[in-house]
């Protein structure tokens, strides 16, 4: 693709993800925010879309080249880059030969390794789901060990399904019992935290409020109910270079909107 980057925007790299909730159908959504927001590079999840019906030719239009992994009905993942083509290095996630799931692409863009990711929701627990969701939790983990060990600048972003705290959702009792906020959910993110993926979103907000996730029952967009689902990891080579992140909230609020919003970071580039 033709490179033709502002001047503007030559010190910075922005890297988002959008939980799109049907790229198809939310199309025009896209390329509207794609248009706004200009990030250097997105990760996609939740496309619901064979591999076939995702819309390239019009991203590319758009000034987008992807790298996807579709999967009819349900999940589906997909990097864009702007101006340029990702390069795919992985299709789906190690430790499990059998695991068809369209959950997780990766690529490299503009010297940054990102791992694009779809985590199981895990309802309802206990339960197959809900043991799923741990299993690739922990194959995520050894795989991002392997990631960190080698000392590329790495990025792990999109939906986790996972609220990591009480301050990442709104006041109330009622997703208790949700595999989004199970202790062994949030034990497993904050491992990862722990061996040294820098939360990115928190660590430029460490306090306030953050939401990422509006359901589309009970009116939880008009009252602000919201929570943090959609994560941006940085490895250690990585974290240095964070310049400042935030979540695009007034998405979720457009006509046929998703109901997660972009959350994105920017980053200083090397050189």
């Amino acid at each position: 693709m033709t490179k033709r980057r502002d001047a503007g925007d030559a010190a910075t790299f922005k890297l988002a993800t959008f939980n799109i909730n049907g790229v198809v159908r939310r199309l025009p959504n896209l390329l509207a925010w794609l248009k706004a927001a200009r990030p250097d590079a997105v990760c996609l999840q939740e496309l619901k879309a064979a591999q076939d019906r995702f819309p390239a030719e019009a991203l590319e239009k758009a000034g987008y080249g992807a790298v996807w992994r579709g999967q009819k009905t349900w999940n589906g993942v997909a990097i864009l880059a702007r101006d340029a083509v990702p390069v795919q290095t992985a299709d789906r996630l190690p430790g499990d030969g059998d695991d068809n799931q369209s959950r997780y692409i990766e690529a490299a863009v503009g010297g940054i390794l990102l791992g694009c990711i779809y985590l199981p929701n895990g309802n309802p627990q206990p339960g197959p789901k809900f043991a799923y969701k741990l299993a690739w939790f922990e194959r995520l983990r050894k795989h991002a060990a392997g990631l960190r060990k080698a000392g590329h600048p790495v990025a792990l972003v999109g939906d986790y399904n996972v609220v990591p705290t009480d301050a990442d959702i709104y006041p109330t009792r009622s997703w208790d019992d949700d595999a989004l906020l199970r202790p062994e959910s949030r034990a497993a993110f904050a491992k990862m935290v722990r061996a040294g993926w820098t939360d990115a979103l928190r660590k430029v907000h460490p306090a306030a409020p953050l939401f990422t996730f509006w359901d589309y029952k009970r009116n939880r967009w008009p009252r602000d109910a919201g929570l943090r689902l959609d994560h941006i990891l940085l490895s250690p080579a990585l974290a240095p270079r964070l310049v400042d992140a935030g979540i695009d909230r007034d998405v979720r609020g457009q006509e046929g909107a998703s109901d997660h919003a972009p959350a994105w970071v920017t980053l200083s580039r090397e050189g």
